[in-house]
């Protein structure tokens, strides 16, 4: 059975540690783990720790620490700028994304993005991305948690851009140049597909427009298949 993971602000510096809290109420109640099972605590900033169960209360375990690991932060970084999609769609690839191992995701006000991220609206739309990224993070046991940006731009994310996905590009993913370190920033998106003016903008700024293959991905799988192609050519898979 896979150790299941639960996020904490700060690895506990001693042998026991008290787990309480939504995490706390998610393994004593939720998932129901009891004396001698194991588990692992992870701050999101590469720290682990296996911990053995020692008492289950409501709502919080009491844990033994067995063992602690550090993992260095992937390099290059992963970047996924992701134009805004509507419903629910840029969560699934928010979600998807964070189980391939994006690094962080850039939120982009394309000009054909359905939904416009303004004031509260847009605060509570990050969130959903925000905590969505979370939950994933937990499922696949990642020790660094992906950073959620606040949207930028197209002249923002242009300036940070490295590859474009775009439908008409003549160079594939799987042929071009990557850099061996910094990051790699791959722009997707949303579900109208990247405007002519938007693609000046970004190769003006230096990035690349490439192409997964012949078929025309949503903008909710694009991400994840790219990042998939990036971390095989990368070795992280």
């Amino acid at each position: 059975m896979t150790v299941p993971l639960f996020l904490v602000a700060a690895l506990p510096p001693g042998e026991t540690f008290t787990l309480d809290g939504p995490e706390g109420h998610h393994a004593a109640t939720v998932q129901r783990l009891r004396v001698g099972e194991r588990l692992l605590l992870a701050d999101g900033r590469g720290g682990t720790a296996t911990a053995e169960v020692t008492a289950a209360g409501r709502g919080t375990l009491d844990l033994r620490i067995t063992s602690r690991e550090y993992t260095e932060a992937p390099d290059p970084r992963l970047v996924v700028i992701q134009g805004i999609a509507k419903g629910e769609r840029g969560e699934l690839a928010v979600q998807a994304m964070t189980e391939a191992g994006v690094d962080e995701i850039v939120p982009w006000a394309a000009a054909r993005s359905v939904v416009q991220w303004r004031g509260e609206r847009g605060d509570r739309a990050r969130e959903r991305w925000v905590t969505t990224a979370r939950e994933a993070a937990k499922q696949a046991r990642r020790p660094w948690l992906p950073v959620v940006a606040e949207a930028v731009s197209t002249r923002e994310a242009a300036a940070r851009a490295t590859l474009v996905l775009h439908e008409e590009a003549k160079d594939r993913l799987t042929a071009v140049d990557l850099p061996p370190a910094g990051e790699i920033a791959l722009v997707v998106g949303p579900e109208g597909g990247i405007a002519p003016e938007e693609l000046a903008t970004f190769e003006a700024e230096g990035a690349r427009p490439v192409r997964l293959g012949d078929a025309v991905l949503r903008t909710s799988t694009a991400g994840v298949a790219a990042l998939a192609v990036l971390s095989a050519r990368l070795g992280r898979w």
